[in-house]
């Protein structure tokens, strides 16, 4: 199975929808989002009440992560979902921006997440002296690979597996509840179609036919 098929299924699982449905919604508010500070009176995106989108904008204006941790995340998502012939990665999707908004909707995945990235960027320093950012690709791909695999991971690799774990679903739920993720489903929606009315076979089954 190609790898972004594998992460389909894994955004449109109980690990990645489902465990995260109560911000799916958010995403309408994230997507094209302006600066909350600047928006006067606050606008209620469509399926929202004026407390969600307070709670949104709330949320939104708050800082937690640092431009490094929000760099680093910007690395490690476009890793695990590339861009390729058919659309654009994890972060031209604006993952970037919904893995930072989750982390302070969901406060538990605070401490995963800031713990996770400094255990990124210590294992790229014993390795190669330097931080994840600024290490080669090919470097960069032989962390991820000691990581990837929960069933076959070391066990002083396991901190790395579990915030990997993490980033790897909340990367996967992000896209694919982005329009780039939808386009790449090709999921069209609700949308209008051209009625022309119940088949001849299916008339024909219960002697029915159209009048003239």
């Amino acid at each position: 199975m190609k790898r972004r098929d594998y992460l389909k299924n894994i955004g449109l699982s109980s690990l990645g929808l489902a465990a995260l449905n109560p911000q799916v919604k958010a995403m309408e508010a994230l997507e094209g989002a302006l600066d909350p500070k600047k928006v006067a009176p606050l606008k209620v995106p469509n399926g929202r009440t004026m407390d969600e989108a307070e709670r949104d904008a709330k949320l939104m204006a708050e800082k937690f992560l640092n431009v490094h941790e929000l760099a680093t995340i910007t690395v490690l998502s476009d890793i695990i979902i590339p861009t390729d012939g058919k659309s654009g990665s994890a972060s031209q999707a604006g993952v970037t921006k919904f893995i930072e908004f989750i982390v302070k909707d969901k406060p538990e995945f605070k401490t995963p997440m800031r713990g996770g990235l400094r255990w990124l960027d210590g294992e790229s320093k014993r390795r190669f002296s330097k931080l994840f950012t600024e290490i080669t690709p090919k470097q960069r791909i032989e962390i991820v690979e000691d990581i990837a695999y929960p069933e076959k991971v070391k066990p002083q690799f396991s901190q790395g597996v579990n915030f990997f774990t993490l980033m790897r679903n909340l990367t996967a739920t992000g896209f694919y509840t982005s329009r780039i993720g939808l386009d790449d489903l090709a999921y069209k929606g609700n949308t209008p179609n051209d009625w022309k009315g119940v088949p001849d076979e299916v008339l024909k089954q219960y002697g029915l036919s159209y009048d003239d």
